[in-house]
């Protein structure tokens, strides 16, 4: 189910929110939404990943692909997760956080695919499987970085700690789409 303008908004703001709470010292168990503000789609237990911006790079980004939770308390994780656990960033810090930008994907369910031709650049997010390593893109990574289908997985073969061209022979793959939106498509 697709969010409406409202529902995004209000996302946005408790991910800001979440995060000014926790350089503040606070819990994330003391952030709510209002009664009034959760809808049903919020309520759905949804994949979402939460993606920070500094200056048009990448500052941190985590998240879920399954559904483990409410829309709303997942937000709330990932946003803590991409500021403060994002082991490739140092965590945020207060002086930062009016130069970071917020980034919602809200995620379909994956679904296998069994031939890569069915993976669309820049519509799908894509996840390899193999043994016992994963990686994933969201479906904006591989337009952000101007990569075609095999560069992408290429890339991604990397991120999950294979060899380049491990996903050639015996990866499986899962595809999803998302709905990202971010602060600049609001004036929030």
């Amino acid at each position: 189910m697709k969010l409406n303008a409202i529902e995004k908004v209000c996302l946005l703001k408790l991910a800001r929110r979440t995060i000014q709470a926790v350089l503040h010292g606070k819990s994330v168990d003391e952030i709510e939404i209002p009664a009034g503000e959760l809808t049903p789609v919020l309520l759905e237990k949804r994949g979402v990943f939460v993606s920070l911006h500094e200056e048009h790079e990448l500052r941190g980004c985590i998240g879920y692909i399954q559904p483990l939770m409410p829309l709303w308390q997942a937000v709330i994780e990932n946003a803590r997760n991409a500021a403060f656990r994002d082991p490739r960033f140092t965590p945020l810090g207060a002086s930062a956080l009016a130069g970071v930008h917020i980034e919602i994907s809200v995620l379909t369910p994956p679904e296998v695919i069994n031939d890569l031709s069915e993976f669309r650049i820049g519509i799908d997010g894509i996840i390899l499987k193999k043994d016992v390593h994963q990686a994933v893109f969201l479906p904006q990574v591989a337009p952000e970085q101007g990569w075609d289908r095999e560069t992408t997985l290429k890339h991604l073969s990397l991120k999950a700690g294979l060899d380049a061209d491990v996903w050639r022979e015996g990866a499986s793959f899962e595809t999803f789409q998302a709905e990202v939106f971010s602060e600049a498509d609001f004036s929030v």
